[in-house]
């Protein structure tokens, strides 16, 4: 089954949802071909980015106590992913363009899901800046990919273009937030549904194939 995941790499239920898709798929014994692409929750974040929490009740209108729960809330339903976010008072939201650019790139190297997956870690896990180009290399680099050629994707901004008309065509495709989750070019879930509602939309789909 073809599916295609739209999200940021700054995006908590992005890698929830990714995470509880998994094990949907895990369950129900389906095969999938998954495909990542690109969506800025801030495509006007600045270099240094901004603290997140003060991002967060700005962009919200929520108070510290909100916070507080929303950070704990996370906190519980990543650990039963397997997922540790590490959250403090520097934590700060990131500019993603030059990531998705550099993800671009890993797909025609057919090693997206993998850099996606690090970037996850890095950013929740290990609180690091995933706008710094020097971060992106590494990462890269990690999980097989060339550090030269790494370094003149995002120098050259080779795939600036290409992203931002990718970003353009889901938004006039109506994906507004993130995650999005398409299964087989036709049917749309929003958000982190949760392992067993992800599975009966697995089935449903499998299913409706089947009789096809």
């Amino acid at each position: 089954m073809k599916i295609d995941i739209v999200s940021d790499v700054v995006c908590p239920w992005c890698i929830i949802g990714y995470r509880q898709l998994q094990q949907a798929l895990e369950q129900t014994g389906i095969e999938a071909d998954i495909h990542w692409h690109p969506f800025e929750l801030n495509p006007d974040m600045p270099p240094e980015g901004e603290q997140l929490r003060e991002h967060i009740m700005r962009k919200y209108g929520s108070s510290i106590e909100d916070s507080n729960k929303n950070r704990e809330q996370l906190v519980t339903i990543g650990a039963e992913l397997g997922i540790e976010f590490n959250f403090s008072d520097d934590s700060h939201i990131r500019n993603t363009y030059d990531a998705h650019q550099l993800m671009h790139w890993a797909d025609t190297q057919g090693l997206k899901n993998d850099l996606k997956q690090s970037l996850f870690l890095a950013y929740f896990t290990e609180g690091l800046d995933v706008s710094d180009r020097q971060v992106l290399i590494e990462r890269a680099v990690s999980v097989g990919l060339d550090e030269t050629e790494a370094k003149a994707v995002l120098e050259e901004q080779r795939y600036a273009e290409t992203v931002r008309e990718n970003e353009k065509l889901w938004i006039s495709r109506g994906i507004q937030g993130v995650p999005a989750v398409i299964l087989d070019e036709k049917y749309l879930l929003s958000g982190a549904q949760g392992v067993e509602n992800f599975s009966a939309a697995l089935k449903q789909v499998e299913a409706e194939k089947a009789s096809a």
